[in-house]
């Protein structure tokens, strides 16, 4: 599963993201373990996934939409009108090439943690909630509800926070990836 050590991969995170980014990073592998243990799941698997999830980042938007063209990526209008939305999808690819990472699942929980998919893995779901609740984060609504729901209903953590970001970008005329209606249109039908 893994060709570089852990170690090896936080020394890289830390020289290429920021410090704020950074402290994110660690916050998400660090809550995506303890969501793991809760959920029974691979504590390792989740640890590394939260660690790379965001190692993408540290490329501006002009990098990732080259970054896509050299690899052969597709990028949709919405990708292409705001390239942030491209880190998923960038740092799940350079989890392979990279960090040569092989591990479907990881690169899974990568390329969908900001957008989630309809029927999404455990740790797809982990990785996702994970970058929402870490203690880093403060200014998302109903956090408090989030990160308690997190730990005793995952699923309804999930609905909670698509919920919510889907009323934060309709607030703020912000472009929805259809990726991110499905998941959530998918999940409030299984309550």
């Amino acid at each position: 599963m893994l060709n570089l050590d852990v170690q090896t991969i936080i020394q890289d995170l830390e020289k290429n993201l920021d410090e704020k980014r950074f402290a994110h990073t660690l916050g998400v592998a660090y809550t995506a373990a303890c969501l793991a243990m809760r959920y029974d799941y691979d504590m390792n698997k989740a640890y590394l996934a939260g660690l790379l999830h965001d190692c993408a980042k540290c490329l501006n938007h002009t990098q990732r939409l080259k970054y896509c063209d050299k690899h052969g990526l597709e990028v949709s209008e919405i990708e292409s009108a705001n390239p942030a939305l491209l880190h998923a999808k960038v740092g799940a690819d350079m989890c392979k090439r990279k960090y040569k990472i092989e591990d479907e699942a990881i690169y899974n929980a990568i390329f969908y943690h900001t957008t989630g998919h309809p029927d999404m893995s455990m740790l797809d779901k982990i990785i996702y909630i994970a970058d929402y609740i870490e203690l880093n984060r403060c200014e998302a609504p109903n956090l408090d509800i989030v990160r308690k729901q997190a730990f005793s209903d995952i699923d309804m953590a999930l609905c909670t926070i698509l919920s919510d970001s889907i009323q934060y970008l309709n607030s703020s005329d912000k472009a929805i990836d259809p990726m991110t209606m499905q998941t959530y249109q998918y999940y409030i039908k299984q309550e």
